[in-house]
């Protein structure tokens, strides 16, 4: 079960969708509103600027909704996120959703962090590797973040894997200063 903010409104939706039948309607919706919070510096600004007003907010993400063609349960709980001003926890909630429609389906949820996009082939090696390891089907929560400049830092549960280059360089320089 999910904790915190995030995971009572990631729970709120999943509970909605699944008694709605929309799961696979809302998980497409959060991917989509996902890939432009990465891509839309605009985007990322509504959400999260304590600036824009409520009012603003909720026009706003009203119209990302339109223009992106969610659904419309996804689209009205963003205007619920605008409103309670919770925009700014949106990628946490997503990340919660992903999680339990993972645990729905037997799956293990990996947060992965990458320093650049994977291709389809990536992802799919990446998770046959690691259902390999755990035994179990492995769904994927891909966040990027070219500060780690390249390598893999995969999170499951409590486990982490941390393969990034950066804190290879981070050990040897600690290694270097003896």
């Amino acid at each position: 079960m999910a904790l915190g903010l995030s995971g009572r409104y990631a729970t709120a939706l999943f509970d909605l969708a699944v008694e709605g039948q929309a799961l696979d309607a809302v998980s497409a919706s959060l991917a989509t509103i996902k890939a432009a919070l990465a891509d839309n510096a605009d985007l990322r600004t509504l959400t999260t600027s304590p600036m824009v007003s409520r009012k603003a907010a909720a026009a706003g993400i009203g119209g990302v909704a339109a223009s992106l063609g969610l659904d419309p349960l996804t689209s009205n709980f963003l205007g619920v996120l605008a409103g309670n001003r919770r925009l700014a926890a949106l990628p946490a909630i997503i990340r919660d959703f992903n999680a339990l429609t993972a645990a729905r389906r037997g799956e293990i949820s990996a947060r992965v962090t990458a320093a650049h996009a994977l291709t389809a082939d990536q992802q799919a090696a990446l998770a046959a590797r690691l259902k390999a390891g755990l035994g179990r089907d492995v769904a994927l929560d891909i966040t990027i973040d070219p500060a780690i400049l390249g390598g893999l830092i995969v999170r499951v549960g409590s486990r982490m894997i941390d393969s990034s280059l950066k804190t290879r360089l981070d050990a040897l320089g600690q290694a270097l200063k003896g």
